[in-house]
This record gives C-alpha cells, sequence and structure tokens, in this order.
C-alpha cells in the first residue's frame, strides 16, 4: 500500500469492522471509525484508544458526515446484519443502507477516495439456483419480514453502482456470505455463536425447520482478506466473498456438539418465514481477478470461536 492511508471504516465498532479496524493499525495505516454503536461494541475498539493512528466518531451514518482529513478509502459496513438486530431495528436498518449510502458515496466523492461497500448474500434472498453467482438477480421478498435487510442492501448496491457509472467514483461491492469468529455478538441470534453458546451450557440446540437449509461458513480471516484484495484492486466490479463449502444447519450443530463434547440435544422449532433454504457461494470471479479463495476449514475457525466464546462466558 505505500504511504499512510487515512482509511474511514463505517460499522467499524461490528464484527468484521473491528477486525478490519485491527488489521489496518497494526501495518500502520491511520482509521476513522463512524458508528452510532446500535448494534457495534466500544469494547471491540478500547484497546485502540492509545493508538494515535486511531479517531472514533460516535455518528450515525443516516444523518451528514463531516470529516475534514483527506481520505484514501470509505469502507462502508454499517448496517445491523443479524436477523434479531435487524427485526428490532429495521428504520435503522433501512437508513443505514440508503440515506447512509448516499452520504458515504458522497463523502467518497468530495475526497476523490476509493469506495468499498460490504453487501451479502442475502440480496440472492431464497435463491432458485445454486452456487449463487454474481450474475444471479435473486429471489427476494420485497416486503417480507427480512426485506428492511435484503432490500437495504439492493438499495445500497444501486446506488454504489450508479455513482460509479455517473460520477466515475472508484467502487467496489463485496456480497459476504456467513462471516464467523472472534468478536461476534453472542446474543444476536446468529447460527454459529447460537449453537456454541448453547453446546457450552448444556441446553437444547435450537434448530428452525428440519435444519436441512445450508450455509456457507467463512472464518473472519478469510473474510478479510477477501475485502482487502477487493479494496486493493482496481475492479469496479461485485465480488462474492466466501466460503463455498456447503453444509447444512442440523450437520453444522452436530459438528459444534463434537467439538465442544457437549451432551446438548437437538430442538426442531418452525421456520421463520422466508428463510432461505440454501447458500453456497460461486466465488470463481474472486479468484480470478483477485486471486482469492478462503484457507480456514470449518473445523479450525470453529474451534478458535468455541475458544472465544468461552472466554467471553466465564
Amino acid at each position: 500500500m505505500g504511504n499512510i492511508l487515512n482509511i474511514l471504516i463505517t460499522g467499524g465498532a461490528g464484527f468484521i469492522g473491528s477486525h478490519l479496524v485491527e488489521k489496518f493499525l497494526s501495518i500502520g495505516e491511520k482509521v476513522i471509525v463512524v458508528d452510532n454503536l446500535l448494534t457495534g461494541a466500544i469494547d471491540n475498539l478500547s484497546l485502540f484508544n492509545d493508538n494515535p493512528n486511531f479517531i472514533f466518531m460516535n455518528h450515525d451514518v443516516q444523518h451528514h458526515i463531516d470529516i475534514e482529513m483527506e481520505l484514501d478509502y470509505v469502507l462502508h459496513l454499517a448496517s445491523a446484519a443479524s436477523p434479531k438486530a435487524y427485526t428490532e431495528h429495521p428504520i435503522n436498518t433501512l437508513k443505514a443502507g440508503s440515506s447512509g449510502t448516499i452520504n458515504t458515496l458522497g463523502l467518497a466523492k468530495a475526497k476523490n477516495a476509493k469506495y468499498l461497500l460490504t453487501s451479502t448474500s442475502e440480496i440472492y434472498g431464497n435463491p432458485k439456483v445454486s452456487p449463487q453467482s454474481e450474475t444471479y438477480w435473486g429471489n427476494v421478498n420485497p416486503n417480507g419480514p427480512r426485506s428492511m435487510y435484503d432490500e437495504a442492501k439492493r438499495f445500497s448496491e444501486a446506488a454504489v453502482s450508479s455513482y460509479n457509472r455517473i460520477y466515475n467514483l472508484n467502487t467496489r461491492i463485496v456480497r459476504l456470505f456467513n462471516t464467523y469468529g472472534p468478536k461476534m455478538k453472542i446474543d444476536d441470534g446468529r447460527v454459529v455463536t447460537n449453537f456454541i453458546f448453547q453446546a457450552l451450557n448444556g441446553e437444547d440446540i435450537t434448530i428452525y425447520g428440519k435444519g436441512d437449509q445450508t450455509r456457507s461458513f467463512c472464518y473472519v480471516e478469510d473474510t478479510l482478506s477477501g475485502i482487502i484484495k477487493a479494496m486493493d484492486s482496481e475492479s469496479s466490479e461485485v465480488f462474492n466473498i466466501g466460503n463455498p463449502n456447503e453444509i447444512t444447519v442440523k450437520k453444522l450443530a452436530e459438528i459444534i456438539i463434537k467439538l465442544t463434547n457437549s451432551n446438548s440435544s437437538l430442538k426442531f422449532l418452525e421456520l421463520p418465514e422466508d428463510d432461505p433454504m440454501q447458500r453456497k457461494p460461486d466465488i470463481s470471479k474472486a479468484e480470478e481477478f483477485l486471486n482469492w479463495s478462503p484457507k480456514i476449514p470449518l473445523e479450525e475457525g470453529l474451534l478458535k470461536t468455541i475458544d472465544w466464546v468461552k472466554s467471553s462466558i466465564n
């Protein structure tokens, strides 16, 4: 990367955002975090407080962002990202994806900065094709119980693409598939932390439906490397960033029970409306253009996450 870069990260107090902050500060870049702490945690950033290259702004991206210094990159991660969080905060989720995206794009345009949006595999909805490639337009319910998140991200992508086409802004979009690892919120209802917490406490592991829906889990270090490769690329493209190792939710629960030596049983509950039945990224585009592919096997990543959950609840 060369000279010290000024990198603004919205949502930098969140799970993936705080890992990015740590990564950039470790190589000497200057990082400005903009986060309203709706779902992010200030504790995720506490170890950076004494770093002279770190600035924190408690601010909601739906409002104008005033930054005096020059910026090299704007990374827009701000959004409630778990079903529990965006169900509790639907309007803020919509505004983070709409007003927040427009505000951050305007900032990048004013500063002549490169721009990266973290989008999501949820823009594919409940897909009718597998694996999902970037050319697939998705099967999304526009007014269903998950629509505040799905449609906010779809709007975000449209806004980024428009700024790229109309203003020639240097942009890229990464569609993140299920990412897991240390610093995840334990109580936000995501399947990996849910299962680990229940297994460690000997509780029934709650599975929605029959557990035959599939997910593809990417360890956070692999997701970070994909984001950074997309940042460094000169390709204003959309890239799937995820692990194509597809697994059923029931199988994931069984692996976590084994890895935690738990006596937990499986408990099956009613499947929520619009819960996608299949997630499997086609990452051939990221492999070709970014020279990126995930490296960390599921069990290795799960063991690291289990250790982190243990340390967090003790």
